[in-house]
């Protein structure tokens, strides 16, 4: 974990987004990678009052304002928390280059999605999960005291969730405690949390297997409760065991701790 990106926009979330980023560079002296973040613009034609069609160009000076306001925010930041960082000019507009770049870092740190006009964006975190190849390290919206020392995985047997596990393992080697949680009834086929428990043992790994009965609760209402707990400061998680779409329409475990966590996530589809 030697190497991880962070997009940047100025908005309000952005001091959280940089403090998890810092907090994890600090465990495995990480060099931080930071790039100007913007939505996608495309030219659009409008009619003037004789009917004639105007092309108008995206606002260049303006993006590029807010790029440097950017660089700025996290220029101070590294600065004044004594990390290790660099600045990569000139990324093309649109949330899809978070997936592009995030290809050769180890991890990518973006921003809990928020139904907000200014803020982290769904769009950001698909591209990070679903493109890049990597994990991503999702920061709350309040910045964490504390990162990787009491982690929680939330095993539901899954391919994915095997994979955000193998993708972890630095995290867990760092780890104080490690609580594999499943949630009874929900997953699919597969090793219980006590064989995976075991493989991490295997491995000088020392982690606790918990079975926990929901109830009335859904299985990602569960797995957040139970994480706040047993005061566990990062949770590790498998991203979309269920399709997107299904997600999307049905609800599901990873879109409701997408929405909800006020913890950081580790998570890799």
């Amino acid at each position: 974990m030697k190497s991880i990106l962070v997009p940047v926009e100025d908005h309000d979330r952005m001091e959280a987004i940089l403090s998890t980023a810092a907090l994890f560079a600090r465990l495995f002296s990480s060099h931080v990678t930071g790039f100007a973040l913007s939505p996608a613009t495309t030219p659009f034609l409008a009619a003037d009052v004789v009917g004639a069609s105007i092309l108008y160009e995206p606002l260049t000076e303006q993006t590029e304002q807010s790029a440097a306001a950017s660089r700025n925010l996290f220029e101070k930041f590294m600065t004044e928390h004594k990390i290790a960082w660099d600045w990569r000019d000139s990324v093309a507009p649109g949330d899809h280059m978070v997936g592009y770049l995030g290809r050769v870092f180890d991890i990518t740190v973006a921003g809990r999605p928020e139904q907000r006009v200014s803020g982290p964006r769904l769009l950001t975190m698909d591209a990070a999960l679903f493109d890049s190849g990597r994990p991503v390290l999702i920061a709350p919206p309040v910045a964490p005291a504390s990162i990787g020392s009491n982690v929680v995985i939330a095993w539901n047997r899954s391919t994915e969730t095997a994979r955000c596990v193998a993708l972890a393992l630095p995290v867990l080697e760092a780890a104080r405690n490690i609580t594999v949680l499943t949630v009874e009834g929900s997953g699919v086929p597969g090793p219980d949390g006590q064989e995976l428990a075991d493989y991490l043992g295997a491995r000088g790994i020392k982690a606790r297997a918990v079975t926990i009965t929901p109830g009335k609760r859904t299985a990602g209402e569960t797995i957040l409760e139970e994480a706040a707990a047993l005061e566990c400061d990062l949770l590790v998680k498998g991203a979309f065991t269920q399709s997107r779409l299904r997600q999307i329409i049905f609800g599901g475990a990873t879109r409701h701790i997408l929405e909800n966590a006020e913890i950081p996530v580790f998570m890799a589809h």
